[in-house]
């Protein structure tokens, strides 16, 4: 019987684990090991697939699962170090975004990928990771798609503050603001709290009851040894060292074709994403109009529809 190109594994070193691989990682701390499985094969499209968090793990985006086979792509899920199928260090001096482009840079090298084929989608934190490694290493790129993620993190804080927050139950927001002040940030009446004003509102439009087993999986392997110090505790906005992160000004030197992606409901400000892609020499958006910031999920139709129109002209 005659093997379907796309699922043809000759030749893959993977065959023997189901495309899954542990890569190792050269660090100032010494060398660690990251987890990524690789799905189908396509010379011409292969896809980097970067989480959010930081810290969480890729299970949350197993729906491209459902679409990307479909159109032969061949795309890779990946748990960055820290996240869960990946060495866990004890080292706080790794988490820093230069560290983690550096990492992309070597999971790249071991995966065999380049130019003529290489693509990184970034989602939420996965997207600053994918603007800061094409800002670093473009000539590597095929292209670059931008998911959910602001390039500006005061402008992400102003928007929350702003736009999203006054439209929230205002007793309830200053509860969890007062459990935010208070360090509790642990105290399951916190996050009850968000997800009653904030979470089923513009992370995933859905009573927590519908939301898919991958995502309540992901959410709960956060590792908040990075999550914190990077985004700090809350989801309201950004505190810790990506306070002060803003690349809007570098985007024009992203000469790579990019899609950058957002919802109309998002904690992303999507005129934000949408001005972010003009400023770009071969940027265009995609928003998602019943879309928060897991589009893929409460807008999945627009969502992927958009995301393989812009992979059909490669």
């Amino acid at each position: 019987m005659a093997i379907h190109p796309y699922l043809d594994n000759t030749g893959r070193s993977d065959v023997w684990s189901g495309g899954s691989r542990l890569i190792p990682i050269d660090t100032p701390k010494g060398t660690f090991n990251v987890w990524t499985k690789r799905m189908g094969n396509n010379p011409d499209i292969k896809v980097l697939i970067l989480h959010g968090g930081p810290g969480m793990s890729c299970e949350y985006l197993e729906v491209f699962d459902s679409f990307f086979p479909g159109a032969g792509i061949e795309y890779y899920l990946y748990d960055q170090l820290g996240s869960f199928r990946s060495d866990q260090p004890d080292e706080p001096s790794l988490w820093e975004i230069d560290r983690f482009v550096e990492e992309v840079e070597q999971v790249r090298i071991a995966l065999g990928l380049d130019s003529s084929n290489f693509f990184v989608l970034g989602q939420s934190w996965g997207g600053v990771l994918a603007i800061e490694y094409a800002l670093k290493y473009q000539h590597h790129l095929k292209g670059v798609i931008i998911s959910n993620m602001m390039s500006d993190i005061a402008a992400y804080n102003d928007y929350a503050t702003n736009v999203l927050m006054p439209k929230m139950d205002q007793d309830k927001l200053r509860r969890a603001k007062e459990l935010e002040a208070l360090g509790d940030t642990d105290n399951p009446e916190y996050e009850d709290t968000l997800m009653e004003i904030h979470y089923q509102y513009h992370v995933l439009r859905r009573p927590i009851e519908e939301w898919p087993d991958c995502v309540l999986r992901g959410m709960s392997r956060v590792n908040k040894d990075i999550y914190v110090p990077l985004q700090g505790p809350s989801e309201l906005g950004a505190s810790g060292k990506l306070l002060n992160w803003s690349r809007t000004n570098d985007l024009h030197k992203i000469e790579v074709p990019t899609l950058v992606i957002g919802g109309e409901h998002d904690t992303m400000d999507p005129r934000y994403l949408e001005m972010m892609a003009s400023l770009m020499p071969k940027g265009e958006s995609l928003t998602c109009p019943q879309g928060s910031h897991l589009a893929m999920y409460d807008d999945q139709q627009y969502y992927f529809e958009g995301l393989l129109k812009f992979f059909e002209k490669f």
